[in-house]
């Protein structure tokens, strides 16, 4: 595919993927008592609300022009973790949505291709589309799922990691997540990024191809 045909079909899957993470997170703190995302209007599907111009366009474009696995993020949705009913362990479970969330979308998408599959033949005008960005949806979603589980504060790992550790640990390694993203860009940079999460990327991916029976 040339490069404007690599945006139309993963433009989307990623539009998705990355609101829909953040929008998880704000469902679930309001659920446990925190009502700030939805009072700040960050609970709205419509994407622009939550795109970073760095995070959701340029660093996915430019890896997706260099031909690597494609990850973004978007303007994290705000949580107050001291109005949560339980903070420390309701910090957990808000961290926990946008991982899960990634999940449901990368079987969602799974479900898509298959349609695509069925298609195949008679309607490929429409089949090869749906294929194919069922597949995009399967990667970038179940790419930012094993990212975010990296036990690396800001990331959704790391604040799980948080409220499990002992308090004094916890405060401690709480102290990391101004550091975090470049910590993150750092390991992407000399490779290692790549290295961690291709064996958790490839498992799942494998699962959802193999329920589905799609084509690898």
């Amino acid at each position: 595919m040339n490069t404007l045909q690599l945006f139309s079909v993963w433009a989307l899957p990623l539009l998705f993927a990355i609101t829909l993470h953040e929008v998880a997170h704000g469902w679930t703190a309001r659920y446990f008592g925190d009502d700030t995302a939805e009072r700040m209007g960050r609970l709205s599907l419509n994407p622009l609300r939550h795109i970073d111009p760095v995070g959701t366009i340029l660093v996915p474009a430019v890896l997706l022009m260099l031909g690597g696995f494609v990850f973004g993020w978007a303007k994290p949705v705000p949580v107050d973790f001291s109005r949560l009913r339980n903070p420390k362990r309701d910090m957990a479970l808000v961290a926990a949505a946008g991982p899960a969330a990634n999940l449901v979308m990368a079987l969602a998408w799974g479900l898509i291709a298959k349609l695509g599959m069925w298609a195949s033949g008679s309607f490929d005008w429409v089949a090869v589309p749906l294929l194919l960005m069922g597949q995009a949806g399967i990667a970038i979603n179940i790419i930012l799922m094993v990212l975010n589980l990296i036990p690396l504060p800001p990331l959704d790992g790391g604040r799980v990691a948080v409220s499990v550790l002992p308090d004094t640990l916890a405060y401690q390694y709480a102290r990391v997540e101004p550091y975090g993203l470049f910590i993150l860009l750092g390991l992407l940079a000399f490779g290692y990024l790549g290295r961690i999460l291709n064996g958790p990327y490839s498992a799942l991916s494998d699962w959802v191809y193999h329920l589905f029976s799609l084509p690898f």
